[in-house]
């Protein structure tokens, strides 16, 4: 088909439509008329009841209606427009220009222009001297559906014919737009629903004008999908079940495809299509099924209570959260096994008692389960409900037993006590094998007969120190097998062993106190652990004070004589007896002290006498006391023995008039000539200058030490040289006034006269020996003179100068 003959199908196509368009609003014009017409009528005869003047139109006009009002009354002249409403389809191709009304007055008046203000104005819409109205351009509905617009006529003279008027210009709707799903959707519905029952509202929207069939759509389901079990509504697109026998175990997943299609679902309607995925939720409608008619479990006699010994597995094809299996145990075993649902609702079997092979080896016994399913189950004819269940109880090398899970037991104190009670294990097992008992705390106050198990003490116990042992009993298999242990509580039972303590605060006495003053309460305290009954009294008469029981565990001390002065030398004390009331009946005498104060009127001490209160000091910190003392005494005496001997023997050497050189000896090598750690290098080199070191008797100055040491007169000296020379020089410094009082002599690694490889050291050697050569040193100037001395000097040469 060409373009042309397109377009002309196009044109007569919307002239069709604008004609039916047009026809519709004459209907409607010629609707208003009439009702117009019948309101007046109504006005009219209300105003003929109520006696109100009546304007007849034929026989009166308009002044003559003015002139018949007592007050002017403004007239409203009706407009001269003549024009039907105005009408343009959306989407009518406009290449060029097309005329769609015209503008026209009941005014015969020579027009000369039109004039149109309002939307679009100009750019979509233009009116020509005739008063014909075009649209230049495309239109769309959905974007604009009405236009407002004003037109003026005006003369050749440019003069106002007829004042502006408001026209409408109403864009009408065609079929341009394909219902749109906004997503796809999703339902879910119970396994086994009854039929209409609703799974999911589908809705699709269209943009044409909703009150035309453009946007009457119609749902529909479309055999892509599965529509087996499924049907929506045409109008409101809800989609029901028309099926109660939908299984999720058989299928758990729908996917139907709802077709929307406008123009009331006809054929020549746009369509959309969109798929709706629908879940089958599980409800519990299958019954849970062992999956064996018989288990066999194996479990040793040790097995510890409330654990699981095996699972019983089920099969049911519900979802884990709607399985709901009840399981039952045949009666008389209820008291040693219990079944309990895992994770999984699987039956986990659970040792409610302990085992004993000895007693029983085997156990066999049913176990049922049910199941509270919706309806008739779907496997009720095929499921397992009953199964048997066989258990073999292994035998175990197990420890002993012991016959109490903790063991309390009592025991006076201060006492020994040969049977305290006994502690019995036996062993489970056939073989019934002896058991031997020990105490595993060390430093344990009770002791156990290994055989018996008998407890017994080992000292007597002291409440009052630890009211409560607590201990742990072990028991073996003899010869060498298992071991258990149990706790065991000695409680210690109090006696009456404790004096009564005195328990007051300090007490003063008043000079002006006068006869059965109140100066002081009396209370006591007892470690014991029973309740007494205090009495206090006078030990021994006393002139000043008397005690009053009041037989409540308290007593007063009151004054029964004075006078009392600070100026009096003795001290004020009253010896106070106090029985405890126990079994047997213990006392005890305290020497409470009264200071003596002066006191003002109301007996308020102001000055007081010191004086010292009662002490009570224990032997064993007396014992304590007196053995710090002596040990102090006994070192000050070693100690002052030892600087009295030093001193003394100081003193003796100094009558002796001796004095004694220092020879330290080392039993080492040496380093030769040049080791120079071993002696002061000043004091020897101090002799080449002075000769303080050494003196003859003639005070003529010596060689030095070194010198002479390192160069002896004979190049080859025998084995007694050293001792010989030592004697010289031990007289030289007992005779020499002069010298240090003390000198040292360092004598290194001298082999003796039997030793095959001879001396070591360089004191025997001749400086002539060496190779090298010292009287450079003599040209070295002043600062190396002494070096020269001690090197480069010969002895021959040295000895002269003496």
């Amino acid at each position: 088909m060409s373009l042309t003959y397109q377009a002309l199908l196009s044109i007569s196509f919307w002239d069709c439509q604008l004609h039916v368009e047009l026809m519709m609003a004459r209907l409607q014009l010629w609707t208003v008329g009439s009702m117009a017409t019948v309101v007046l009528s109504m006005c009219l005869a209300i105003s003929r009841d109520s006696d109100l003047p009546v304007v007849e139109m034929g026989k009166q006009g308009p002044v003559e209606i003015v002139k018949k009002e007592s007050h002017p009354v403004m007239l409203r002249h009706k407009r001269d427009w003549l024009w039907n409403f105005l009408y343009v389809a959306e989407e009518k191709p406009a290449p060029i220009p097309y005329k769609i009304g015209q503008l026209r007055s009941s005014k015969s008046a020579d027009v000369n222009w039109y004039k149109i203000e309002g939307e679009g104005a100009g750019k979509i819409f233009t009116v020509d001297r005739k008063g014909d109205l075009f649209v230049t351009k495309t239109l769309d509905r959905e974007e604009k559906n009405f236009y407002k617009l004003t037109a003026t006529m005006y003369d050749g003279r440019n003069n106002v014919i007829e004042e502006s008027g408001e026209f409408i210009v109403h864009v009408t709707d065609i079929n341009d737009n394909t219902p749109v799903f906004p997503s796809t959707y999703n339902g879910s519905i119970d396994e086994r629903s009854s039929i209409g029952v609703k799974v999911v509202d589908v809705l699709a929207t269209d943009a044409d004008d909703p009150t035309t069939a453009n946007a009457d759509l119609r749902y529909s389901l479309t055999p892509d999908g599965d529509v087996s079990a499924f049907e929506i509504d045409s109008k409101t697109g809800t989609i029901r079940c028309k099926v109660n026998t939908l299984d999720r175990e058989t299928k758990s997943q729908y996917v139907v495809v709802v077709k929307a299609q406008d123009m009331m679902g006809m054929a020549s309607g746009s369509t959309a299509t969109t798929s709706v995925t629908i879940t089958i939720a599980d409800i519990n409608d299958n019954e849970a099924s062992f999956i064996r008619k018989s288990y066999e479990l194996e479990v040793p006699e040790t097995h510890k209570v409330n654990e699981k010994i095996g699972t019983l597995e089920l099969e049911d094809r519900d979802q884990v959260q709607n399985k709901e299996p009840i399981f039952t145990i045949q009666h008389e075993y209820k008291k040693l096994f219990n079944v309990e649902l895992n994770p999984n609702k699987d039956g986990n079997l659970i040792l409610k008692q302990a085992l004993d092979f000895e007693v029983t080896n085997s156990y066999s016994f049913s176990v049922q389960v049910k199941e509270n399913v919706h309806g008739t189950a779907d496997n009720a004819n095929s499921a397992v409900t009953t199964a048997q269940v066989n258990i073999k109880v292994l035998d175990v090398d197990e420890p002993p037993v012991f016959s109490q899970s903790i063991y309390t037991f009592s025991v006076v104190e201060e006492r020994l006590v040969s049977n305290i009670g006994t502690v019995w294990a036996r062993d489970p097992d056939k073989a019934n094998k002896s058991i031997r008992y020990s105490i595993l705390d060390k430093d344990c106050p009770i002791g156990i007969n290994p055989l018996t198990g008998q407890l017994f003490t080992l000292r007597t116990l002291d409440r009052e120190l630890e009211a409560t042992h607590m201990f742990q009993v072990k028991a073996v298999e003899e010869p060498i097998g298992l071991e258990s242990f149990v706790k065991v509580n000695i409680v210690v039972q109090d006696i009456n062993d404790n004096k009564p303590e005195l328990d007051v605060d300090e007490i003063f006495v008043c000079e002006n106190d006068i006869t059965n003053t109140v100066i002081g309460t009396l209370k006591a305290i007892d470690k014991d652990d029973q309740p007494a009954l205090f009495t206090f009294s006078l030990a021994s008469e006393s002139s000043n004070f008397s005690i009053k029981d009041y037989g409540n565990n308290t007593a007063e001390i009151m004054v029964k004589q004075g006078p009392f002065s600070l100026d009096d030398p003795k001290d004020y004390k009253v010896d106070v007896r106090i029985s405890d009331g126990g079994r047997p009946v213990l006392t005890s005498i305290t020497a409470l002290a009264i200071k003596s104060c002066r006191c003002d009127a109301r007996r308020i001490p102001t000055q007081c006498k010191a004086g010292a209160r009662r002490m009570s000091v224990s032997v064993h910190a007396l014992i304590a006391i007196l053995l710090c003392i002596l040990t102090i005494l006994v070192i000050v005496i070693l100690f002052v023995m030892r600087k009295r001997y030093q001193k003394d023997s100081l003193a003796s050497m100094k009558n002796s008039g001796e004095i004694h050189e220092q020879l330290v000896t080392y039993d080492e090598e040496g380093g030769g000539e040049m080791d120079t750690n071993g002696y002061d290098v000043s004091i020897l080199t101090s002799a080449c200058h002075d000769g303080s070191l050494l003196r003859h008797p003639d005070c003529h100055p010596h060689p030095s030490l070194y010198a002479m040491v390192q160069k002896p007169p004979q190049p080859t000296a025998c084995k007694g040289d050293m001792a010989a020379m030592i004697e010289v020089k031990k007289d030289e410094a007992d005779h020499d006034r002069d010298g240090f009082p003390y000198d040292t002599l360092h004598i290194y690694g001298y082999e003796g006269p039997e030793s095959l490889a001879g001396s070591l050291s360089s004191l025997d050697s001749s400086s002539t020996a060496s190779n090298l050569d010292y009287d450079f040193l003599n040209d070295w100037g002043p600062r190396f003179r002494t070096l020269a001395e001690l090197y480069g000097v010969d002895g021959s040469d040295y000895f002269h100068q003496y």
